[in-house]
């Protein structure tokens, strides 16, 4: 599985946009053939801060992604909501195995 972990800060007046974009994003990324799982998070102590948590079959998968509309309107809309830039970290499962 690949896994992508997107860390972002919300400008405070931006929040509730920010929410709205993610979830359009998670909604039309789960109909996707090749996604898993796509969560949004937002921080229990600090509700400026929100991550994204997705999971696809393969990097493949993740790529395919990156070729959509959602993905292209997110990219689109995402930095003008921000405080600060995006951190964005990608993972490989590694256990357990075969992870399914």
């Amino acid at each position: 599985m690949y896994h992508v972990i997107v860390r972002m800060e919300a400008k405070p007046e931006k929040a509730a946009q920010l929410l709205e974009l993610a979830t359009y994003n998670s909604g039309c990324s789960r109909q996707e053939p090749g996604n898993v799982r796509f969560d949004v998070l937002r921080q229990n102590d600090q509700p400026l801060r929100f991550a994204l948590y997705e999971v696809y079959r393969d990097e493949a998968a993740f790529k395919a992604h990156q070729q959509t509309e959602h993905y292209a309107r997110w990219r689109r809309e995402i930095d003008a909501l921000l405080a600060a830039p995006r951190t964005s970290d990608k993972f490989s499962s590694v256990a357990p195995e075969p992870y399914a």
